[in-house]
């Protein structure tokens, strides 16, 4: 587990991708004195801005609460593929819990993105939040016949999309696959001006971003604190926990671990290069590869996952995955210039059975918590915002325990 008292923003990611802060980004400040607020949000990047916003919005007054740069950690590392697909097909999630719980949440990760795209929409955001397809590539084990039984699991859900053989595949997305299920309803963005322009919401509605550490917190049936290292204590109604992959010692889950992945963005490709759409790629195998492009017609790829947190190792092995990387898009498209614009690494927090850490922190009254995302990291960073803000306005509903931090795991015995 990465350690909280000594991983920095450095340790979350290596490298730099082509994301852009944009002017929206607010300014932050020390305090100098004791403050009281509604709800301390400690994290600043995709998580806690999101959160941020949503608050603010009922009129709550929140204070963000980071060591460094918001949206600079593991924000930046991100892909943003705003994908309602998670990572454990349908059809495993529902071995796990049953088809109907398996259904609900992957239509709840299906309403995210679009709720995502009404705010972005309706605010005005920008952040290169555009609609986008998925297409969800045959690879390794998972065939025409497995896709084929996802697609009617899929279907009985009530979810959009269709079943491609090889040669419409092959035809409308110029991809050599056996086949791929092509689906509406994802999204792609830039994480960083998005985090930013949320903070920018939450800020012009009076939210403080707090540029300090986070040493110390206290929960009990009334009241919560934060302590600072600048020596200040933040008085809450409730603290929400937004730190990335770095949970505190207060946070534990057997499902939880930490692991690293790498990316890459081409320098600007001809528009013969990039496929149609353009959509959402991701391969249907456990250790999958996925790619996008950007709005000045750069592909990201990114994939060659390890079960590692090391920060020093994965930047050893970046040169390594990089080349790794360049191979793969070679090979998933021969038409496109391997010319490398960006190359980065980021840890990740991913759980045995896809689903995130969302919810009541067990044992601590007033405070709350988003890990584990995944590769949906966005898209459920918007569930988190949901839900937690119902948690603090007193509101129940049964399909939180989807999502709750101290469920079993159904992976074990």
């Amino acid at each position: 587990m990465l350690d909280p008292d000594t991983t920095r923003q450095d340790d979350l990611r290596s490298g730099r991708g082509p994301w852009l802060s944009g002017p929206a980004r607010p300014a932050s400040e020390e305090l100098v004195a004791d403050i009281q607020c509604d709800v301390a949000i400690v994290g600043g990047g995709i998580t806690g801005a999101m959160v941020a916003e949503h608050l603010s919005a009922f009129g709550h007054r929140v204070i963000v609460i980071d060591r460094e740069r918001e949206g600079f950690g593991s924000t930046a590392a991100s892909t943003a593929m705003l994908q309602w697909e998670i990572d454990l097909p349908l059809r495993r999630l529902a071995e796990l819990y049953g088809f109907d719980r398996a259904a609900d949440v992957y239509r709840r990760s299906f309403r995210a993105v679009a709720g995502l795209g009404e705010l972005v929409a309706r605010l005005g955001l920008g952040s290169a939040f555009i609609p986008r397809e998925t297409v969800y590539l045959a690879a390794g084990e998972v065939g025409p016949r497995e896709l084929r039984d996802e697609h009617i699991l899929r279907e009985r859900a009530g979810l959009p999309g269709a079943l491609l053989d090889h040669a419409t595949l092959l035809g409308a997305f110029g991809f050599d696959r056996a086949a791929a299920l092509v689906s509406p309803g994802s999204a792609e963005a830039d994480p960083l001006s998005l985090c930013h322009a949320l903070l920018a919401q939450a800020a012009g509605r009076g939210a403080r971003l707090v540029r300090d550490e986070a040493i110390a917190f206290e929960s009990s049936s009334q009241a919560a604190a934060v302590t600072l290292a600048g020596g200040r204590t933040v008085e809450a109604g409730h603290i929400v926990l937004a730190t990335g992959y770095v949970m505190p010692a207060c946070v534990t889950s057997d499902l939880h671990r930490t692991a690293s992945s790498w990316a890459i963005a081409t320098l600007p490709q001809p528009p013969a290069a990039l496929w149609p759409g353009p959509a959402l790629i991701w391969e249907a195998s456990q250790d999958y590869i996925y790619c996008r492009t950007t709005t000045d017609g750069r592909i990201v790829l990114g994939g060659e996952d390890e079960a590692t947190e090391d920060p020093e190792l994965r930047e050893r092995l970046g040169p390594q995955k990089t080349k790794a990387l360049l191979g793969k898009l070679k090979a998933l498209l021969p038409q496109a210039e391997p010319t490398l614009g960006h190359a980065w690494s980021g840890a990740f927090g991913q759980t045995s059975d896809g689903l995130p850490l969302i919810g009541r922190v067990p044992g601590q009254a007033r405070m709350l918590a988003a890990y584990g995302y995944g590769g949906n990291g966005i898209t459920f960073s918007f569930v988190a915002s949901r839900l937690l803000a119902s948690l603090i306005g007193g509101v129940e509903a049964p399909w939180f325990q989807h999502f709750a931090i101290d469920r079993r795991d159904p992976t074990k015995p």
